[in-house]
């Protein structure tokens, strides 16, 4: 029996929740927020997750009720908060602000749950609810200028509600607050050896590949190399075959790079490499959407893979697809029963699904994050140089060269000129999508680029105060220089569609931003930095935008904050490659937006 469950309302980070306590060696377990009072018997604490859903809609995700009868420790995480809240005759309400990320969290009573914290904290949000009134017993704990009620508890009872999120590594005692729950309240022992996850895993995978062979779609990546390494390991290398796909939608160079690291890898004869890109491109044509381009790169890449299968095929053998799918990959595509899908990743398609459904998908790092899996590569002997590399999306470039169906110009609307003024900058919409998470939902809207006199540290501010304060925004990007010293208003946006020659200009500017990194030893201390083309152009070009960011998981995530010098040094550089009219810097945490532009 579990010592902890966690009930799953759909939030983002609920996967999160369960490897945080199993990282301080306490099994935790994850269920669904419906599960039977009778079911959770002999528990030490329960955990109510966040989730994408209001509790005062009707037929939103709810608990049984019965399992306050159980008398142990109940933790609510902020639509658990809320929940909890409203269940045990609070008041939930629309917030008039919504947060997030950071806050600034001002503690009135460090006891309990919140015992060692300071009296001012900085922590981590993603409502647009809040508690306006708390259930009759409960105190308030601490609160922020924008809600008022961002912690509570009945100590009497043992229940407690965090509106923010203690278990993302950005609310900084967050740790400190789930060990309070777990060993002081709950009282649990421990019980969990993370050192011992590969024999688990190679078990697991001996287990459900008895008699069977693996197919296996490798990236180059870490995750997948990490995923292929474990079967072979597991199997035998007679019985895992790795299919590697060059879609053309890969970074300059990556092919021959791959090549190599399977050869150092003494894998290299167990890897078949297709140059597939001519279809891959042409299935994109006159595709503009984001989750589109991700469907039909995630279809595309099943049929070729069938097509290589067969032709390796011999009667009598069965076959499994290896894929190399983490955790946040299945959250984000709305992995669990309540949550909502913020973007389909390519080996969530509809067919995978299928697959998933008749057995035949294998998949050993399914619940594990990028920091873990990076940790189980160098526990296998992997290359420090693989297992570091920077995450890289399964659909690669073409979901950084983004599209647009028609040529516009950018809006200039008086509430975003208006908030952009106090801070001294100008501000204007591009009618862009991108893709963003607000609240534990997918959010789909135009982008918001802004120009002025201003640090990377004081942008933060204003990027904050537009997406808290405008709605219909996920992801801000400031100008850091253009050609000519043009400006917002002398910009438009074109039509573009991904084509090969779009993916090389990309390619170029990408290879550029990397190198330069390394030069200036910033590779290493950054999660990644997506390096995004956008059809926004000034004379007969297009524009750059650069999105380093700091993380641990990829979960949640800030924006890197690059010395100024340094990136106007590199947007120098960006604008000698001919097809480049300007460059961008987003400067948007995670959430609202997401690390990936699509």
């Amino acid at each position: 029996m579990s010592q902890i469950v966690v009930l799953n309302a759909g939030g983002q980070y609920c996967h999160l929740i369960a490897r945080r306590i199993r990282d301080m060696g306490v099994y935790t377990e994850i269920k669904e927020i419906d599960t039977p009072w009778e079911a959770l018997a002999g528990v030490r604490g329960i955990i109510i997750s966040g989730g994408p859903h209001s509790v005062y809609a009707p037929a939103s995700p709810t608990m049984d009720r019965r399992l306050f009868s159980l008398g142990v420790p109940i933790l609510g995480i902020c639509y658990g908060h809320q929940l909890l809240a409203q269940v045990l005759g609070g008041k939930v309400t629309p917030g008039e602000v919504k947060e997030y990320g950071l806050a600034h969290l001002a503690v009135q009573q460090r006891e309990t749950i919140l015992e060692g914290l300071d009296a001012c904290e900085t922590v981590w949000m993603s409502h647009s609810d809040v508690v306006e009134t708390p259930p009759p017993a409960f105190k308030v704990l601490a609160s922020t200028p924008d809600c008022p009620v961002a912690a509570m508890a009945n100590p009497q009872a043992r229940i407690y509600g965090l509106q923010f999120h203690p278990e993302v590594v950005h609310t900084v005692s967050g740790q400190q607050i789930l060990r309070n729950f777990v060993f002081t309240i709950c009282r649990c022992q421990s019980d969990w050896d993370p050192k011992q996850t590969i024999p688990r895993l190679l078990a697991t995978i001996r287990e459900k590949g008895e008699r069977k062979k693996v197919f296996f779609l490798i990236s180059g990546g870490v995750d997948s190399t990490v995923a292929f390494t474990l079967c072979v390991k597991a199997l035998g290398g007679d019985r895992v075959v790795g299919l590697y796909v060059d879609t053309g939608f890969m970074r300059q160079g990556e092919t021959e790079m791959l090549q190599e690291t399977f050869r150092r890898l003494g894998i290299l004869d167990s890897v078949h490499i297709l140059d597939a890109s001519a279809e891959f491109i042409a299935a994109l044509h006159g595709v503009y959407e984001p989750e589109e381009k991700r469907v039909r790169i995630g279809r595309k890449f099943l049929e070729v893979q069938e097509r290589s299968l067969q032709q390796i095929y011999q009667p009598g053998e069965e076959w499994l697809v290896g894929q190399g799918t983490i955790y946040p990959d299945t959250i984000e595509s709305g992995g669990s029963a309540h949550a909502a899908v913020i973007k389909t990743h390519h080996n969530r398609v509809d067919i995978v699904q299928e697959l998933m459904q008749q057995g035949k998908i294998l998949e050993p790092l399914v619940e594990f994050y990028k920091d873990e899996v990076r940790e189980i590569g160098l526990q296998l002997g992997l290359p420090p140089a693989i297992v570091w590399r920077h995450p890289f999306p399964g659909p690669g470039l073409a979901i950084r060269c983004l599209c647009s169906r028609e040529e516009a110009p950018l809006r200039f609307p008086a509430d975003l000129s208006s908030l952009c003024q106090t801070y001294g900058m100008e501000g204007a919409l591009a009618p862009l999508k991108t893709v963003g998470v607000q609240g534990d939902y997918r959010s789909y809207t135009d982008l918001v680029l802004i120009s002025g006199q201003g640090s990377l540290e004081k942008l933060e501010d204003v990027s904050t105060d537009i997406t808290n304060t405008i709605p219909t925004v996920n992801r801000v990007a400031y100008l850091v220089q253009a050609r000519q010293g043009k400006r917002l208003r002398d910009m438009r946006v074109i039509r573009a569609e991904v084509t090969r020659a779009r993916l090389d200009l990309l390619r170029q500017a990408d290879r550029m931003v990397n190198e330069f990194l390394q030069e200036h030893d910033w590779q290493s201390r950054i999660w990644q930095c997506p390096v995004v083309l956008l059809p926004l152009r000034i004379e007969v070009g297009e524009s750059i935008a650069l999105r380093p960011v700091s993380s641990l998981d990829g979960m949640t995530a800030e924006y890197a904050k690059l010395p100024g010098p340094l990136v106007i040094q590199l947007a120098h550089r960006l604008l000698t490659l001919p097809g480049i009219d300007a460059v961008f810097y987003d400067v948007t945490n995670k959430p609202p937006a997401t690390i990936e532009w699509e």
